[in-house]
């Protein structure tokens, strides 16, 4: 599977500890940057933190029911292979990473089932990570 890649600008309204946990504990690679801005390659694609007023969802995250967890909405993140999402799994639990979802297996033994896990970044934005059992399966019904 081809993908063009995307580009992802977020608001955090601290640079610098947003900064540090995406390039430290994602171990992303920086491109460029300003006073009020910082670029991500997250895993291929373009990611860039904004310096902006803290906003609504950042305060207090709605969720939405899935598979009997609260899933945190609005939310972004990657499908990753299997291998690269427990690598990165064992990473974030290794660092002491606070997810709002555990690492874990949604729909399990259903069409769909994929590995997940959700956290915040420490703006308030929310991640998941996930990774399909077939990722033949990433949109079937």
């Amino acid at each position: 599977m081809s993908l063009s890649p995307f580009h992802l600008a977020i608001p955090v309204y601290d640079l610098a500890a947003a900064r540090h946990f995406y390039r430290e504990v994602f171990g992303l690679e920086e491109g460029r940057s300003s006073d009020h801005w910082v670029d991500f390659n997250f895993f291929g694609h373009q990611l860039v933190i904004h310096l902006a007023p803290k906003n609504a969802s950042q305060e207090a995250a709605h969720t939405n029911a899935v598979d009997g967890h609260d899933v945190p909405v609005p939310h972004f993140g990657v499908v990753l292979g299997m291998e690269e999402w427990h690598a990165l799994a064992e990473r974030l639990k290794s660092l002491g990473t606070q997810f709002v979802i555990e690492p874990g297996i949604r729909f399990q033994g259903l069409v769909g089932e994929q590995a997940t896990m959700f956290l915040f970044d420490p703006c308030g934005n929310a991640l998941e990570f996930k990774a399909f059992k077939d990722i033949g399966q990433l949109f079937a019904r």
